[in-house]
């Protein structure tokens, strides 16, 4: 069974937590602010971080090992005018539209998941959204590896990424999701649906907004809120240096097509 480094495990409340909101931003600032962070953070130039995203426009964000040839039907992407991109997290494909999903990072010391298998891990790094979730009336559980569970379906994926002492936790949760579309530029949708005889992505993924009747906003502050209350919670900020480095990164690497087709 594969464990995370077993290094002396500190608590969530040993650190300071700060939290950075952004405002819409296009997919390919996401995917360099994850970067940008997650070295701030291994550098220790930032406290510990937690950032929600808000999209300004729609994509589909594969995972640093995934191929696009497998994942995407780039003429669907195309006619749709979703832009494809790639995280420097592993797990799966996400597809995105402004509203449709609440997307999160936890930039973080990897001694919190010091010794712990990579199941264990993965379900602590979110053990706050299942608490927020039952807060708001909804059984939650982890499936091992990464996927966030209730009754109705599947409702969230998770995926890490690792830099030196600290780890990029990141998590999609489906809110309100266009599953004809998502199946139209997800191959991997089309195939899962097909397996399991199922004809509608919606009876697998299940959005939160069928779920709880809640505006998105709702339930993003009740993760927010159980985020403070459970492990301390500041204001932080990204510098103009974050925000160049990012663009930076965007012009010299995510939006390159030697690293969004690296694995063609």
């Amino acid at each position: 069974m594969k464990r995370y480094e077993a290094h002396e495990r500190t608590a969530w409340t040993d650190h300071p937590w700060e939290l950075i909101e952004t405002g819409p931003l296009m997919p390919l600032q996401h995917m360099a602010l994850d970067q940008v962070l997650l070295d701030d953070v291994a550098a220790g130039r930032r406290a510990p971080t937690l950032r929600f995203w808000e999209w300004s426009a729609p994509a589909v964000v594969i995972g640093t090992f995934q191929s696009v040839r497998n994942e995407v039907d780039m003429q669907a992407a195309d006619q749709h005018g979703i832009e494809v991109v790639r995280r420097i997290s592993g797990g799966g494909a996400m597809f995105i539209e402004p509203g449709n999903s609440i997307t999160y990072s936890v930039y973080a010391p990897k001694s919190l998941i010091a010794g712990m298998t990579f199941s264990e891990g993965y379900a602590a790094m979110d053990a706050f959204v299942l608490s927020a979730l039952a807060d708001l009336g909804i059984r939650a559980w982890y499936e091992p590896l990464n996927d966030i569970a209730t009754d109705a379906g599947k409702i969230a994926g998770a995926a890490q990424a690792h830099r030196r002492d600290a780890v990029l936790h990141h998590v999609t949760m489906a809110y309100d999701i266009d599953a004809d579309k998502l199946m139209q530029v997800l191959r991997i949708g089309r195939e899962k649906m097909s397996d399991k005889g199922t004809q509608s992505a919606g009876k697998r993924v299940d959005p939160m907004r069928r779920q709880t009747g809640l505006a998105r906003e709702v339930i993003i502050d009740s993760m927010i809120d159980t985020f403070r209350r459970r492990h301390g919670l500041g204001t932080g900020a990204l510098t103009p240096a974050d925000w160049a480095l990012a663009s930076q990164l965007v012009e010299e690497k995510f939006a390159t097509d030697a690293w969004r087709f690296k694995v063609p």
